[in-house]
């Protein structure tokens, strides 16, 4: 049996602490949809595609008139009638005719099958063919791809053009997806600053907020910058948990010990329940994570490298979790590889 990491462990208990599906459902537009999660199941309300259609150009034939052709006594058909793709119906060809067809347009349901013009040797309006076609050759049937009522999304699946493709040419406009979720960000420490300030001696610029906030888009939920906070422990407490009536996530850079104090730990213990304290690996210590009313608390380092990493462990699953999102725990960018 393979022995789980101190990294996966923490990963795991913070992700199962975390509710599933939290966020609620919205309607969202295929034309806002990009990135976005679906909150429930999409059921086809069609057959895709909607009707027989031919697939090459060619002859639209009765399969059984085809019987018994081929070199030494070749068959001959007579074209009766043609059909465009958009028009709304084709002619059923009689026997020992034809109907010309092109690539995507409607077809009778039925045992046809399409000629192809190569294989056919034309003359005016008659053709000969040397071989028999079996039914349904060269023709899509109404539904072959999709059956209406059958599911063809599931939720939790993040919608990519490919999946926005689909759902269009299934006539969906509009689609359940979860809400993105409000993530409030606090850089920690008396000695940080807006980077839009002038530099000063002792003073190091806030680079972590506008980065995680980048790193919350990405992950599909809405950043809020909660500013900086100083070393007050107090004054923190009743600021995050101002926040937290209306966000529903935190993320907090830095501050993870003040004055020998575990700041950020009594800081979650605080505000809720502290779920991973630490993890045993190379900087693992700034690495602290708690929920607060089903609210995940993400708190990482302040050096930057080291925030974006804890983020990407911590943080990006825990958006997953809130979405719905079906994905696996994400793996540590640094490890070495194998």
């Amino acid at each position: 049996m393979t022995e789980t990491s101190p990294l996966r462990e923490a990963q795991q208990r913070f992700a199962d602490a975390i509710p599933w599906r939290r966020m609620a459902a919205e309607t969202c537009s295929l034309e806002q949809a990009l990135g976005r999660t679906l909150h429930q199941d999409v059921v086809a309300q069609m057959d895709s595609p909607p009707y027989p259609r031919a697939i090459v150009e060619g002859y639209l034939v009765a399969s059984k008139a085809t019987a018994g052709a081929s070199e030494e006594q070749p068959l001959s058909f007579e074209i009766t009638g043609s059909v465009a793709p958009g028009d709304s119906e084709c002619p059923t060809p009689a026997p020992g005719c034809a109907i010309e067809v092109a690539t995507g347009s409607i077809v009778p349901a039925g045992p046809y099958a399409i000629v192809r013009m190569w294989e056919a040797e034309r003359e005016g309006e008659h053709f000969r063919i040397t071989r028999p076609f079996p039914p349904g050759f060269f023709i899509e049937e109404q539904g072959c791809d999709v059956k209406q009522g059958s599911v063809v999304m599931r939720a939790g699946q993040t919608l990519d053009p490919a999946a926005i493709g689909t759902l269009a040419s299934l006539g969906i406009a509009e689609v359940s997806v979860s809400a993105k979720p409000r993530v409030t960000i606090f850089a920690s420490g008396d000695e940080v600053i807006p980077y839009t300030e002038p530099p000063r001696p002792g003073a190091i610029f806030d680079c972590d907020s506008v980065m995680l906030a980048a790193a919350v888009t990405q992950a599909g939920g809405i950043p809020h910058q909660g500013g900086i906070q100083g070393d007050d422990f107090d004054t923190f407490v009743a600021t995050a948990r101002q926040a937290l009536e209306q966000a529903d996530m935190l993320v907090i850079a830095g501050g993870t010990a003040v004055a020998g104090r575990d700041f950020i730990s009594d800081l979650v213990r605080e505000l809720g329940d502290l779920i991973v304290d630490g993890v045993p690996m190379r900087s693992g210590r700034p690495l602290i994570m708690g929920v607060a009313g089903g609210k995940p608390i993400v708190c990482v380092a302040g050096h930057p490298p080291e925030a974006l990493r804890g983020f990407l462990l911590f943080g990006t699953a825990a958006i997953d979790r809130l979405l719905g999102r079906e994905t696996t725990l994400p793996e540590d960018p640094n490890a070495p590889a194998n």
